[in-house]
């Protein structure tokens, strides 16, 4: 069965659009290897995770700061799909 990514992000801290921008952005270039990305509010004030089924790949308050669309997509990709090719958003070889 193909990965379900969900974005849990704070809707207090009005973080919906951040997390939709990235959830399309994912859909873009997963679509065949994800079943579907979920946008989920969180209880959690200031909370936005990133998950691939129930694993943690990205937590905001872990790291400080939002990820890249980038850095979420590689992320993603070596998970789900790691001999993807990113193109421009893939890692720099060396």
């Amino acid at each position: 069965m193909k990965p379900t990514i969900t974005i849990e992000y704070c809707p207090k801290c009005n973080w919906m659009l951040r997390a939709a921008y990235m959830a399309q952005e994912l859909l873009s270039t997963f679509t065949d290897d994800v079943y579907g990305v979920m946008l989920q509010p969180s209880e959690t004030p200031g909370r936005y995770a990133v998950r691939i089924n129930d694993d943690i790949i990205f937590d905001r308050k872990l790291q400080g700061r939002f990820p890249e669309i980038k850095e979420l997509k590689q992320l993603v990709r070596d998970v789900i799909a790691p001999e993807k090719n990113l193109g421009h958003s893939d890692h720099k070889a060396g």
